[in-house]
């Protein structure tokens, strides 16, 4: 089998010697070539090669929005049903696609499970992805809010200074007090039906969770999967009694939420959101601008992934 490992040196889990000892297992089941990225879209241009060059599997070590770009450089090649199928060793902060795939957070581990899945020939599970505009997604999309704060965070990680939870909560209760509280923005149609109460915010989900917190799934649409439809979350109101009401409900480990300002629907097949200004869009985590409106879609059947199975390689090699 021909593969390509993908790695994002400047990602936070990864090192020269943990890529090298990765490259060095999987190569024992398959011809692999490794490259690093070092720009950003690097690593999409390095997927649409490796599909242009009859590669059977994709690795990626990096974080989510190596993966992003790994993902969207396969759908934009254009290969249809002979595209390769993808594997994650995760090497980010989050890892929410890895994690939603059932990948250990442990690069090592995770090498494991996707070994063990190409010995036993598993066959990988093909999922369906979000899409906006020309961009796909892998876990989430969010318009409003969240993705004023994703800017924030990405201003700050340009001058190189060092990205933590701790950094992302500043920024969510910054930009919350700066942002327009009364008047709603967003103007939703689900599936073709319009909503009834414009919303302040939206996220749009392909799995669950949305993401994690200090290793806690946030859950803001428990009925979604990559096996169907989107998750719709919208907020219809910010005052700050429903959003600290909303945002404890998101970290319950049955993670429900529910209020008489919160829209939420699960196995959507579109969302079209209009602005009556310009507002903030992010995908994966990666902020891609302002927008006065945009067409959320689910994509079936769109990609095919090697997913966590149970570790028993390491077991054995530990002797329990």
């Amino acid at each position: 089998m021909r593969a390509m490992m993908i790695v994002n040196p400047h990602a936070t889990a990864t090192t020269e010697r943990r890529r090298d000892l990765l490259a060095h297992a999987l190569a024992a089941e398959v011809r692999l070539v490794v490259a690093q990225t070092d720009h950003r879209g690097h690593a999409a241009e390095l997927a649409a090669k490796a599909v242009s060059g009859g590669a059977e599997l994709i690795v990626v070590h990096g974080g989510d929005g190596t993966v992003n770009e790994v993902v969207n450089g396969i759908m934009t090649a254009g290969a249809g049903r002979d595209a390769p199928m993808i594997a994650v060793v995760p090497g980010g902060s989050t890892n929410v696609f890895a994690r939603a795939m059932g990948i250990d957070q442990d690069p090592v581990l995770a090498t494991e499970q996707i070994l063990e899945a190409l010995i036993v020939r598993q066959h990988p599970r093909t999922i369906s992805l979000g899409r906006v505009d020309d961009r796909y997604f892998t876990f989430n999309a969010g318009m409003g809010l969240d993705a004023e704060v994703v800017a924030a965070v990405e201003s700050r990680r340009a001058t190189g200074r060092a990205i933590s939870n701790a950094l992302h909560v500043r920024k969510a209760i910054s930009e919350y007090f700066r942002t327009d509280r009364r008047h709603p923005r967003l103007t939703l149609t689900i599936d073709g039906v319009p909503a009834p109460t414009p919303a302040h915010l939206v996220f749009v989900s392909n799995v669950d969770p949305w993401t994690y917190f200090e290793g806690r799934a946030v859950r803001t649409n428990p009925g979604t999967s990559a096996d169907r439809g989107l998750g719709v979350f919208a907020l219809t109101s910010l005052r700050l009694p429903t959003v600290l009401r909303v945002s404890s409900q998101l970290l319950r480990t049955d993670g429900d939420p529910s209020s008489r300002h919160l829209l939420r629907k699960d196995d959507v097949n579109s969302i079209t959101v209009s602005c009556s200004e310009p507002v903030a869009l992010q995908v994966d985590g990666d902020y891609l601008g302002l927008r006065t409106g945009a067409t959320f879609t689910s994509v079936p059947g769109a990609l095919r992934v090697l997913t966590g199975a149970p570790v028993r390689l390491h077991d054995e090699m530990s002797g329990s």
